[in-house]
């Protein structure tokens, strides 16, 4: 979609108007009818027509408590109903705020999403254009919202493709396309130069697919010999069958979702770079595909990490961790950020715990957490607490290695998984990890099978924004 600002509304033209519930007065200047069955509760709409014959749209805000759901109106609006508008649609945005306009550019940019990208036959949208009624300056709203809803809808993309595409390979060349396209470095390091640098834990993970693991490093600098400020880590597991510890087949064909906190990373670092945030941001994704086959590493063997530290497998299923563990490493001695965050699908004990509704947060700095949890609820992309207490440090000893890779308990997984990871962070003071595997991939009323969320790419921008 374009999106365009004018001052003025044409009345003869289709139209959005945005609605609070209990505040229809305004109603009266487009039609005659008192009784239109619409309240303007959230995300409902009703169809009337104007004395042109254009069609004009009364949608739902709800509440004022709806106000972090204004994305998901005008997208539901737009999925359903933009078959029928024509070349051009304006939205009367005179009565929203500079927030509530950008979440609408980014609720229509996301009905665009086509989940059926594998298709023989695709469908063909027309370019639609979008004119926001406002008498103020709202280009920079506009602007961030579209990007915001495109990078969005790109990162879906990216965790809905089968395996057999988006291989890690596949995510390297993504990367440096994007790199090459918005004005930011991308290295791949590849098996050799993994080799070289010591990524053992990922080079093991990979070891069993005729794929081979790589590492993506992205790099936005705008102070030049400056600190990082941040730095993101992503595990980018293309498909993960369990390893020889093998998952059940039912819902396995859902395991091409399991790099969806590479994504996140991915999408991050590319919409820093569009909206050319004063940031200094690094990620780090590590991506393999934990197969089944002669050269699979076993429950039982000892391995090496890039940090030094050795690792008994336990659980072959639980390789999201030993990835992480060589990308949270190279981040820290090779750039030395500031903050770091890591982002993972990475249990489904957090998917217990939380359910569907936010994603675990793992840190011992207070400051990093209200922040982030603050952000979560306006994003509505929320995050919950959870602990790091020194009493879980037991349930990673082995006997025979530095620390093994799971407990073996039907309890705290998501705690167990959190714990491994700081022992990778050198006590780094600014350490967050989230496990999103609860919000990252599921039910959506916009596809019949589960599919991606987009969950991260606002939540994570925004926090980088408070860096500046």
């Amino acid at each position: 979609m374009i999106y365009k600002h004018t001052q003025s509304l044409d009345t003869k033209k289709d139209i959005i108007i945005p609605c609070k519930k209990g505040n229809l007065k305004r109603l009266a200047e487009f039609t005659s009818i008192k009784n239109l069955d619409f309240e303007g509760d959230l995300s409902t709409y009703q169809l009337i027509y104007g004395d042109a014959g254009n069609r004009i749209y009364l949608l739902g805000l709800g509440e004022e408590k709806d106000a972090i759901k204004i994305e998901d109106a005008f997208r539901k609006l737009a999925f359903e109903t933009k078959k029928h508008w024509k070349k051009n649609i304006q939205v009367d945005a005179q009565s929203l705020s500079e927030d509530a306009i950008k979440q609408a550019v980014i609720g229509l940019e996301l009905s665009n999403y086509e989940i059926g990208q594998f298709k023989s036959e695709k469908k063909k949208q027309a370019e639609l254009v979008v004119n926001f009624i406002s008498k103020n300056d709202i280009e920079n709203q506009l602007k961030e919202g579209k990007y915001t809803g495109e990078t969005t809808n790109q990162i879906k993309a990216l965790v809905d493709a089968p395996a057999n595409y988006k291989t890690p390979e596949f995510l390297g060349e993504w990367a440096t396309k994007s790199a090459k396209t918005y004005g930011y470095k991308c290295t791949v390091l590849h098996q050799n130069e993994l080799k070289k640098q010591g990524f053992d834990a990922v080079i093991a993970v990979g070891q069993g697919s005729v794929n081979p693991p790589v590492v993506i490093v992205t790099e936005y600098i705008t102070k030049p010999n400056a600190k990082i400020d941040i730095g993101l880590v992503g595990k980018g597991i293309t498909f993960d069958t369990g390893g020889l510890s093998i998952k059940p087949s039912t819902n396995l064909h859902y395991m091409k979702s399991d790099m969806g906190g590479a994504a996140v990373v991915l999408g991050v670092v590319e919409l820093v770079a569009k909206l050319k945030l004063d940031v200094n941001i690094v990620g780090i994704v590590a991506s393999a595909e934990n197969a089944v086959d002669k050269n699979s590493y076993r429950p039982g063997d000892v391995i090496n990490s890039y940090s030094g530290k050795t690792i008994e497998i336990i659980d072959t299923d639980a390789e999201g961790r030993l990835v992480l563990a060589d990308g949270l490493s190279y981040l820290i001695k090779e750039f030395q950020p500031e903050k770091i965050i890591d982002i993972a699908t990475l249990t489904g004990s957090v998917v217990r715990t939380l359910a569907f509704s936010a994603a675990g947060m793992f840190t011992n700095n207070t400051e990093m957490a209200k922040t982030m949890s603050d952000i979560g609820f306006k994003t509505n992309e929320r995050v919950w607490q959870l602990p790091l207490f020194e009493d879980f440090e037991a349930d990673l000893h082995s006997d025979i290695a530095d620390l093994r890779n799971f407990s073996g308990k039907p309890i705290a997984g998501a705690i167990n998984a959190a714990k491994f990871l700081e022992a990778f962070t050198e006590s780094h003071k600014n350490w967050m990890h989230l496990d999103i595997a609860g919000v990252s991939f599921g039910d959506s009323p916009y596809s019949k099978m589960k599919s991606a969320s987009g969950f991260g790419v606002q939540l994570i921008t925004s926090y980088v924004k408070t860096l500046n």
